[in-house]
């Protein structure tokens, strides 16, 4: 049977590849330290492909913001709900925060490189906004 089958897992922190096939690849995001919104210092785009997550425990924001001249504007946070797919369209950049006994499935093209994921640097005054955003998505609101 196990070779039928391939069971993979991922328990540490962060981001880890488990299944790479022909022109896709699932990863694992558990939480880590640089993913509290205090700490993030990039949003980043796919330019090539959409991503999809999947909140497998836990908790997770999905912060997505639009783009003028250079800058992040328009900052949103998507409180996560277990077990529903979310597909972030190529061209939108994003980022997220976990809380420390979060899991997330990743599906994105095995392509997706530093190459074609633009990234914008983020100062101190978009992390008052992500952790504003947090405080009010988790501190005022139940899970749907």
């Amino acid at each position: 049977m196990e070779t039928r089958i391939e069971v993979k897992d991922f328990t540490r922190a962060g981001y880890k590849e488990v299944v790479i096939y022909h022109t896709w690849r699932v990863a694992i995001l558990n939480y880590i330290d640089e993913l509290l919104p205090e700490k993030i210092d990039n949003f980043q785009a796919h330019l090539n492909t959409d991503e999809v997550f999947v909140l497998l425990e836990g908790r997770c924001i999905l912060y997505t913001a639009e783009v003028q001249d250079s800058q992040l504007v328009d900052i949103e946070g998507l409180d996560m709900v277990k077990g529903k797919i979310y597909n972030m369209k190529k061209g939108v950049y994003h980022t997220h925060t976990l809380s420390d006994d979060a899991k997330v499935l990743i599906v994105e093209n095995d392509d997706t490189c530093l190459e074609n994921s633009p990234k914008i640097i983020i100062d101190t005054e978009i992390n008052k906004q992500l952790v504003a955003i947090r405080n009010d998505l988790w501190r005022h609101h139940t899970r749907p």
